[in-house]
């Protein structure tokens, strides 16, 4: 028999356990009595709290699109360098999924289950990233620029990817093949690799790898 919680207490006991659920299986593999059964109740009473299956899916995609994190701290300590302020949020980025991997379960399944809540849910967990890119890189490439907002977007998207690549490998494959790279040794090789790639060489951390070649192998 289920401890009787308060109606607040036991709609929270709800969203827990369908956002583990939904992000193991997807909107379409999960039923309602499965739900019910993980929290102990009827599913007269967990209709009690939702009206729907949808319903209660659009609540777990809310709840966790709306854990923004916060980049403050990245920003205030990077001396407003792009490159570092970047590698800071990555790095926090990186760390709110290692703390909670269903965030980016969630954000496959959504993506595959085609649901309409899915746009909310990416629009909020990638958005400010997206927003700095774009903004620092049209500050920084030439006006005249052929495709020019063709190339921020793509680049924006180019280093989304790259992000949520290398965070598959590392919280969702069953051996992390990351293991022996810290998180701000991913953060910034991640960063440097994107910084190339768009041509922005004059980066710290190409200066400072520079820098380190060729004490290493001076010209005579």
């Amino acid at each position: 028999m289920s401890t009787r919680l308060p109606g607040p207490e036991r709609r929270q006991s709800i969203l827990k356990e369908s956002q583990r659920l939904f992000a193991e299986k997807g909107f379409h593999g999960v039923s309602i009595d499965e739900i019910a059964r993980a929290v102990s109740v009827s599913p007269a009473i967990l209709y009690r709290h939702f009206d729907s299956k949808q319903a209660l899916y659009d609540a777990v995609l809310q709840e966790l699109s709306s854990q923004r994190e916060s980049y403050v701290d990245a920003v205030v300590n990077s001396d407003a360098n792009f490159e570092e302020v970047l590698i800071g949020m990555t790095e926090v980025f990186i760390r709110s999924i290692g703390e909670n991997p269903n965030l980016l379960r969630i954000e496959m399944q959504s993506l595959l289950d085609g649901n309409p809540a899915t746009s909310e849910f990416f629009e909020n967990r990638w958005k400010s990233f997206a927003d700095y890119i774009n903004f620092s890189l049209n500050e920084r490439l030439a006006y005249d620029l052929a495709d020019r907002e063709i190339t921020i977007l793509s680049a924006s998207l180019m280093f989304q990817g790259m992000v949520r690549e290398a965070l598959l490998q590392k919280y969702l494959q069953p051996q992390d093949r990351l293991v022996d790279i810290s998180l701000t040794e991913l953060s910034r090789e991640l960063v440097t690799l994107f910084l190339r790639a768009i041509g922005i060489y004059e980066s710290r951390l190409a200066q400072k790898e520079s820098n380190q070649i060729k004490s290493k192998y001076p010209v005579s």
